[in-house]
């Protein structure tokens, strides 16, 4: 019988060598625990991070007292310590740990008393730790100057080109006791697979023993049930349950997400295990073709586009994200058409809630394990951990089915290529091993169901460049950091796995942490919450070519964010139209951990920018887009739904006045899974006025020239307010040309919301805007909120 106790209450954390005692949250961390006793300022504003970095340094003491519980085998449970820690009960140790991605168990019962019990848990200093371990088997190189790959840490805790510099301790996971005899289930791991019209689960259990009895194993699904014995002193069993005609699970736009639940009992209540599963079948297809080696994920035999974004750890301090903020940020996801998440690897293995909401929404999820950015020690201590936490985290989450892909590592095999790694190494061990033995073995051995690719990038043979684009995965990121965003054109590749390009968050955001006055693009709370090596000169070079240098502060606000979102708008548009020959694009990023200048379609406070109201519009599973063909232009219509698209389309240019100039309407047929191009006259698609004129399809929009070079009318419109039960109804009616209106409601009120931005209007047509949180309804108010491209070209 298994009996467990949390140990969640009556913790302090002091720092060693310092009496001053603070009371601590567990799961937490030091910092959460300080920023709630008052004893620092909130790490994440102005260049608090900075001043706050002696934390990571301290070696920090956290201690509770409890009363004992009986049990034939009483044990010790921490699912999470972070990360080098020594755990004392009564004044004995019972264990060391230096991994923050495992779970530890202990026998305690021995040590416990009635009353009374002392459990002590000290971190040492993450920093000293790595730098010993580094010491110890020789320096490698990586991208930021922090220790973070000789430690099993959240890399990014040591800061990134996003991300600040907060080297957290502290329990992080639940902890505490569990009590139980006889036996109890160690591991459990369903291997489910559809045969035909069959459904299997093969649970394959592992148990622990206090007495060598025979004990009975049953697996129950669907109302189906199955039964084993396992003998006398056996340690490992499988039950295999048969469920008929399962319904599948599906992700999102191709059915339903149905999942089932699955109990495995150990004995009469020695211990239950209980999971929620689905049926489905997943491959990855990379059958060499004429263009290259593809790269295409099925699921229940069927093709899928991926439409992905990259998720990062959505708080520095990940103990703040419950399953309300996970829903928040998922749920903003599937609303922006996302179908799939990336889980990149410089973060952590994301908690059950996380893997819950992605099977219970139907969002497929691509798993790293964490390697980012680095050439990492394959010598021992790391080796036994690498292996022993990768073992862990693919038992605990392969009863997922929205889990549908493990990846080795983040851009190291291209490191070890193109950065200079080799040289730097000479000869020393960086991850390989890793990637191309340990962990398929591991994934194959524990996980046969799902595949294993070793890198993003990887282009599937170690012979061939790990970023080819016609070749697996690619990341492409000379687009950013040296190259205008229209070199996306340049691309064929077949799966895009990072690209992006950097904005500010929201002006609520950006003011909330910084307090600099006035704002500026380069006053030093901004620029300390711009990352990114030479950020704000490369948002400087994007614009360039677009718009003109920006004027104000405000200017450069919105020209950044619109930028930003034109520029992935592009891209995505540019690869969707390239399918089923391209089968993916995963926009690096959808959030951020804190407040901050970064690539991210949500910002650190959970505000959406205005990339975020773009890839609403080119992640729909239909796509009309205008795309360069054959030195002409075609309307292009991608399918990603579950069935055929047949539809008519009026293509029309009009002058900027909205006179028409010429129209054509045109059929297409689009099977799923495909994009068609369909030609444009050229009388339509040829302008006679290039700088005053655009085409029109649908909700596609082309202009003829870039920004600087158009000839944008003044904006001129109409506003109307009227109150709504929680906020106002905004309508706009455009007396001229305006092009990608937004409303900016948090520059009234922070808790302001509103659900559409970047909509283009044609003089006497009208948007109509549902601003949430504000009950403002004088338009001469909302004009002071109102942005057009046209205002960044033309000046008063």
């Amino acid at each position: 019988m298994s009996d467990p106790r949390p140990l969640h209450s009556g913790w302090t954390v002091r720092a060693e060598g310092d009496g001053q005692e603070f009371p601590a949250t567990v799961p937490g961390c030091v910092h959460t625990d300080l920023l709630a006793a008052g004893a620092i300022p909130d790490p994440l504003l102005d260049d608090n991070e900075t001043r706050l970095s002696w934390i990571g340094r301290t070696t920090w003491c956290y201690s509770t007292v409890f009363d004992g519980i009986p049990g034939e085998r009483v044990d010790l449970v921490a699912e999470g310590l972070d990360t080098v820690a020594s755990v004392e009960l009564n004044g004995v140790e019972v264990g060391r740990t230096a991994n923050m991605h495992r779970g530890y168990r202990f026998d305690v019962g021995h040590l416990l008393q009635p009353t009374g019990n002392r459990l002590s848990v000290r971190f040492s200093s993450a920093y000293e730790y790595a730098q010993g371990v580094r010491d110890a088997v020789g320096a490698r190189p990586n991208a930021y100057p922090e220790p973070f790959q000789y430690i099993r840490k959240m890399a990014c805790n040591f800061g990134w080109d996003w991300g600040p510099t907060v080297v957290t301790a502290g329990i992080w996971q639940p902890i505490g006791l569990d009590a139980w005899s006889t036996a109890r289930l160690s591991r459990v791991r369903p291997v489910v697979t559809v045969d035909g019209d069959r459904g299997l689960v093969d649970v394959h259990v592992e148990v622990e023993r206090t007495r060598e009895t025979a004990l009975q194993l049953r697996a129950e699904i669907a109302g189906r049930t199955a039964s084993v014995q396992i003998p006398a002193g056996a340690r490992a069993a499988t039950v295999t349950v048969e469920v008929p005609s399962p319904r599948l699970w599906w992700p999102r736009g191709l059915g339903a997400p149905d999942l089932y639940d699955l109990t495995v009992t150990l004995g009469e209540g020695l211990d239950t295990w209980q999971r929620r599963i689905g049926f489905r079948t997943i491959e990855l297809d990379t059958t060499p073709d004429g263009g290259g080696t593809p790269f295409v994920l099925k699921v229940n035999g069927r093709p899928v586009f991926v439409r992905g974004v990259n998720w990062i750890p959505d708080d520095a301090f990940v103990t703040r994200v419950d399953r309300a903020r996970y829903a928040e940020r998922i749920g903003q996801a599937v609303e922006a058409g996302v179908n799939y998440l990336r889980v990149w690897g410089g973060g952590r293995y994301e908690s059950d809630d996380f893997y819950d909401l992605a099977d219970e929404l139907g969002v497929l999820v691509g798993q790293d394990f964490l390697f980012a950015c680095a050439a990492y020690p394959e010598e021992e201590p790391l080796a036994g951990e690498v292996a022993a936490e990768a073992r862990e985290q693919v038992v605990r989450l392969m009863p997922h089915p929205s889990l549908v892909l493990w990846v080795g590592n983040n851009e190291n095999i291209w490191g070890h290529r193109d950065w200079g790694w080799a040289e730097q190494l000479q000869g020393r061990t960086w991850g390989e091993g890793y990637y191309l033995r340990v962990l398929p073995e591991i994934v194959a051995g524990l996980d046969p169901s799902r595949p294993y690719w070793p890198g993003s990038p990887w282009s599937g043979d170690p012979a061939l460049h790990p970023n080819d684009p016609a070749h697996g995965t690619t990341h492409i990121w000379d687009v950013w950091n040296t190259h205008d965003y229209r070199h996306y054109a340049t691309y064929r590749p077949r799966f895009v796995a990072e690209f992006g390009f950097q904005a500010p968050p929201a002006y609520a955001t950006l003011r909330r942490a910084v307090s600099d006055e006035p704002l500026a693009p380069d006053s030093p709370g901004v620029l300390h919450h711009q990352k990114a090596g030479d950020g704000n000169g490369k948002l400087a070079r994007g614009l360039h070519g677009h718009f003109p240098p920006p004027a104000t502060f405000d200017d450069w606000h919105w020209a950044t964010q619109l930028n930003q979102a034109r520029a992935i708008a592009f891209g995505i548009e540019h690869f969707r139209a390239l399918s089923p020959y391209c089968a993916g694009t995963i926009v690096w990023q959808l959030n951020d951990n804190w407040p901050v200048t970064s690539w991210s379609a949500i910002d650190g406070d959970g505000r959406r920018k205005p990339l975020w109201f773009a890839l609403r519009r080119v992640y729909g599973e239909r796509l009309l887009t205008i795309q360069p063909r054959d030195g002409s232009l075609a309307l292009v219509a991608v399918n990603d739904a579950a069935s055929a698209w047949r539809a008519e389309a009026q293509v029309r240019r009009l002058g900027f006045d909205g006179t028409p100039r010429a129209e054509a309407t045109v059929a297409f047929d689009v099977p799923p899974g495909t994009a068609v191009a369909v030609p444009i006259p050229p009388d339509v698609a040829t302008p006679v006025d290039a700088a005053g004129e655009l085409l029109v399809a649908g909700n596609a929009f082309w202009f003829f020239a870039e920004d600087v070079d158009l000839q944008y009318p003044a904006p001129r419109y109409r506003i109307a307010a009227s109150p709504t039960a929680d906020g106002v109804r905004l309508e706009v009616t455009a007396a001229s040309l305006l092009r990608d209106l937004t409303v900016f409601p948090d520059r009234l009120d922070p808790a302001a919301t509103v659900d559409e931005q970047l909509v283009t209007l044609l003089p006497g047509e009208t948007a109509v805007f549902q601003v949430r949180g504000v009950c403002e309804t004088d338009p001469a108010v909302w004009s002071t909120v109102l942005r057009t491209a046209n205002d960044l070209i033309v000046r008063d």
